[in-house]
């Protein structure tokens, strides 16, 4: 596929990387061909877990187009269906979703890393949210960040817009794994085959219950999850999936997975 966003697609995994060169910055129309690409993956039942990179060793994504908001770009403007980046604000998004960050990582372009499940970083990443900078507000940053990392270090980058090498990005917790450059993209897509294999409707149910929690209390989550009234969950105890998790433990062999 050609266009700012190109897709690589290998049995139950998408790969969706961005290329726009020099840094891979989103525009409105990117952040609309985003959006369109993960209500597609959310929606195409062949596909069980996403990974999402960046062309190129020195950028992932620095965010916002500011050249393109110079342009006309309206700030407030259409993201499309998804919000910024295309997922941050695409509901039921319920498949594991997997950053490889290979480069700087910044304002809106961090913000798309926090909208993923799992985040991989190449040695030489870099992060920051240096919105302050020009007169804007990180907004989706400032709402999940100090709820994944300890309040003063979230409001430390927040508020000064200071810079977090890889390392320090892992120590804090928002990093999963660091690896060499080179063997970035061979792991993520390890992890994407490992969790391929694993069963899409506890997926789809985990991420519904992780995302509603945010918002409630312990007691109040945990009685929709008794009283199935999240869709996900209903539609995991009522599978043929479940059953089969069953057996295959008490048969002592490995379950086939349908989604269904």
């Amino acid at each position: 596929m050609t266009g700012p966003i190109r897709q690589r697609r290998e049995g139950g995994i998408l790969e969706v990387t961005i290329d726009r060169p020099k840094a891979n910055a989103i525009d409105l129309a990117t952040s609309r061909i985003m959006g369109k690409v993960f209500a597609d993956f959310r929606d195409d039942e062949s596909l069980r877990v996403a990974i999402i990179t960046g062309t190129g060793e020195k950028f992932f994504c620095p965010g916002w187009d500011l050249k393109a908001a110079a342009a006309g770009d309206a700030v407030d403007g259409d993201y499309g269906v998804g919000g910024f980046g295309g997922m941050q604000e695409l509901r039921d998004l319920n498949k594991p979703i997997i950053s490889a960050i290979n480069g700087i990582c910044c304002g809106g372009g961090l913000e798309i890393a926090l909208s993923t499940d799992l985040i991989l970083a190449a040695e030489h990443a870099t992060f920051a949210l240096p919105e302050i900078r020009s007169g804007t507000v990180a907004d989706a940053a400032s709402i999940k960040l100090p709820k994944r990392i300890p309040y003063h270090i979230a409001m430390d980058m927040l508020l000064t817009g200071r810079w977090l090498d890889a390392q320090e990005a892992h120590r804090w917790g928002f990093v999963n794994e660091i690896l060499p450059a080179d063997k970035l993209s061979d792991r993520a897509w390890e992890l994407a085959r490992l969790l391929e294999s694993g069963p899409p409707l506890v997926y789809a149910a985990i991420k519904e219950v992780v995302r509603a929690a945010e918002g409630e209390t312990f007691q109040t989550t945990m009685n929709k999850i008794t009283k199935r009234q999240f869709r996900s969950v209903d539609v995991l105890y009522s599978s043929e999936d479940q059953l089969e998790g069953v057996r295959a433990f008490a048969e002592k062999r490995d379950p086939v997975w349908k989604g269904r």
